[in-house]
């Protein structure tokens, strides 16, 4: 079948042509394209030629793949190759959706408006019902741009995604015609919060060597039960993975706290258990060259002060948060007395650690009790 020419005035998704051939390469010897995607290494000139003179041809001339080139305004004002969309036939009413964009796009919001052509047409003019999408579990921009269309996120199928590497595991998530294309939750970032003697920020890949130090120190082991040991790069890796699923289903707001001269990883502070009737908690850990300097306490009082700003102006909207500590931790319980939480009472065997259940002090706050 012919190839349609959409726009929406911005963004023109056309057939691929020859002039395309060195985006394709630009795009393809991209290290972010190299790590997310299964395009050969090493990637030549002419495997960018074959790529625009028959793959993408030959899956509209099976009508198994109807690709598209992007075509968005570039840097010099004039049109120009932004990346690569598609949906793979899946049988009657059924398609993939695949997408890719030139490092020069990234950022632009071209591949977004690309994607809703793409699927509009495919709805209307293609009678598809349910798209999916497929994406390497860690791949947070695909991720991010299927969660802005409404696509679900339903799981982790593990070994599934081919890989140069071998098989890995995969986001999996659907979007139906009648489905609307917004967002189906929030999706948080941790915004950055500067005090005198620590910055809440978000956590990043660079903060591994630390998180291992960290829950490596027999002291952290021993009050956190759950922690792997030994705990390793693997570990930390998984861990980063997880307070990013997180922000992602906007259900808890972890910082990374740090030093605000040198950035060094000095500890942790978390939001947690906002959908849990007991109601929200907040949780901390410092790094074992950080006790002592009263990072906790002051990442404590950024968080709880964020905690409780309204929604409406950048914060959580909480009304109340709780604090839970074990009776003997009395680090712990020394920052939720420096933050004004009042002991509410004792909870038996309450809190797990390395040795067994320990009995848990159970703090709470309200936001009134810090405008009094």
């Amino acid at each position: 079948m012919a190839v349609p020419t959409l726009t929406d005035g911005v963004v023109t998704l056309r057939a691929h042509h020859e002039d395309d051939v060195p985006g394709v390469l630009e795009q393809s010897v991209d290290p972010l394209s190299r790590q997310w995607t299964r395009v050969p290494i090493p990637y030549e000139l002419e495997d960018a030629r074959r790529f625009v003179r028959q793959a993408m041809p030959d899956g509209w001339a099976s009508d198994q793949e109807w690709g598209f080139a992007v075509e968005a305004v570039g840097p010099a004002g004039v049109p120009a190759y932004a990346g690569t969309v598609s949906l793979r036939n899946n049988g009657p009413g059924r398609a993939e959706i695949a997408y890719g964009a030139h490092p020069r796009a990234r950022g632009t919001g071209a591949v977004d408006r690309a994607l809703r052509l793409l699927l509009d047409w495919g709805f209307a003019e293609r009678g598809l019902g349910t798209v999916i999408w497929w994406a390497q579990v860690g791949n947070w921009a695909s991720r991010k741009a299927a969660w802005r269309l409404g696509f679900s996120c339903d799981g982790v199928v593990r070994g599934w995604h081919d890989h140069r590497d071998g098989l890995v595991d995969s986001w999996v998530g659907t979007l139906r015609a009648e489905d609307p294309r917004t967002p189906r939750q929030d999706w948080w970032v941790a915004p950055t919060i500067r005090g005198e003697r620590v910055v809440l920020r978000q956590l990043r890949e660079t903060d591994t060597g630390r998180l291992v130090e960290a829950y490596s120190d027999p002291v952290s082991t021993y009050w956190f039960s759950r922690v792997p040991m030994p705990f390793t790069d693997a570990d930390a890796a998984a861990f980063l993975l997880s307070r990013g699923e997180l922000l992602a289903t906007a259900s808890a707001m972890p910082w990374a706290v740090a030093d605000p001269a040198t950035d060094e990883l000095l500890g942790m502070v978390s939001v947690k258990d906002l959908d849990q009737l007991a109601g929200p908690e907040i949780g901390y850990w410092t790094h074992p060259a950080a006790r002592g300097r009263g990072v906790a306490a002051e990442a404590v009082r950024l968080a709880v002060r964020h905690s409780f700003i309204d929604a409406e102006d950048g914060g959580l909207g909480l009304t109340k948060l709780r604090l839970v500590a074990a009776v003997d931790n009395t680090a712990s319980r020394k920052v939720a007395v420096a933050n004004r939480f009042r002991e509410a009472g004792i909870e038996r065997a309450g809190t797990p650690c390395r040795d067994g259940a320990h009995d848990a002090v159970v703090y709470d706050l309200l936001a009134s009790d810090l405008r009094g």
